[in-house]
């Protein structure tokens, strides 16, 4: 394939995204569609952007998408190499085609643009691949850049899951070192699981004292095994102290709108004057003013 030459975007003009990424099964494909239905409903030009190129069953119409590039299945097929070694071959692939990606970003005139990544979560906790894009997209394409991160609520219930499910949030957060909010997804699913619950869900969306996650391990035989693993592990996310989690329901707009303004403040989208904003002051910044919560939705 060609180069193809991109000039960076005009400085004049700022582009904002959401790096959507989870494991598989978190609900990221969900997510990109029903927020860019209401970043629409807000007004605001969206892009959606699939840079999975095993993701053939989206719920939306991609406006960019990599297997236009790439197919993982030809990469399988040509390289002989299973899904995971596939995946990271096309990871590699684009970033050294970074222009193609640029080109067709550069090629919209959206402010707003959500990239739907893959669920391997090697790609962003031990690859650099994606790490690379992610900062040609900031310095080539003038992109402030948040990180959603997504697990599902499920994990809730269990306690040696739910000290896992901190522990790859912590490796993406430090990888990457992007602005960065965490998810627990499907909430709505979560009263299924609220009899496994051993503490209220203020425990698991503020991260309080997991040392009483560890005791939780006792009663399981097989995690038991591991608690002096799980005990290191717990000393680790409770040394950094970075970890909070905002619960999300996909079908609840106010519940997208909550996550949307904590998206805004933390990529700097606040500080826009356009599309209804008029933020005045650091200190309505800094208190999480923007736009209406109204905007006339029910």
């Amino acid at each position: 394939m060609s180069a193809i030459k991109v000039k960076k975007f005009k400085s004049v003009h700022k582009y904002y995204g959401q790096l959507v990424l989870g494991p598989p099964g978190a609900g990221k494909t969900k997510y990109c569609h029903e927020m860019s239905q209401l970043l629409k409903k807000l007004g605001r030009d969206v892009v959606i952007v699939n840079l999975d190129p095993a993701n053939d069953g989206m719920c939306y119409k991609p406006d960019v998408d990599i297997r236009q590039l790439i197919l993982l299945e030809e990469v399988m097929d040509h390289h002989n190499l299973g899904p995971n070694g596939a995946l990271l071959y096309c990871m590699e692939y684009l970033e050294k085609n970074i222009d193609w990606l640029l080109g067709k970003l550069h090629g919209t005139n959206s402010t707003n643009f959500l990239f739907d990544l893959p669920g391997q979560v090697e790609l962003y906790c031990h690859h650099n691949s994606l790490s690379n894009i992610f900062t040609q997209l900031i310095t080539r394409g003038n992109m402030q850049l948040c990180v959603v991160h997504l697990v599902d609520s499920h994990h809730c219930s269990d306690a040696g899951k739910f000290i896992a499910a901190l522990m790859l949030s912590l490796s993406a957060m430090l990888k990457i070192g992007l602005p960065h909010i965490n998810l627990l997804t499907k909430v709505d699913l979560l009263k299924m699981h609220m009899d496994k619950l051993h503490f209220g869900i203020d425990f698991y969306t503020e991260v309080l004292d997991l040392n009483y996650l560890l005791d939780c391990l006792d009663t399981d035989d097989f995690t038991n095994k591991y608690k002096k693993m799980n005990s290191a592990f717990v000393s680790i996310i409770e040394d950094y102290s970075l970890i909070t989690f905002q619960l999300l329901n996909v079908m609840e707009e106010k519940s997208l709108l909550n996550v949307k303004n904590l998206i805004d403040k933390a990529n700097g989208y606040v500080f826009k004057a356009d599309e209804g904003r008029h933020i005045n002051s650091m200190l309505a910044c800094a208190m999480g003013v923007g736009e209406p919560v109204n905007h006339d939705i029910e």
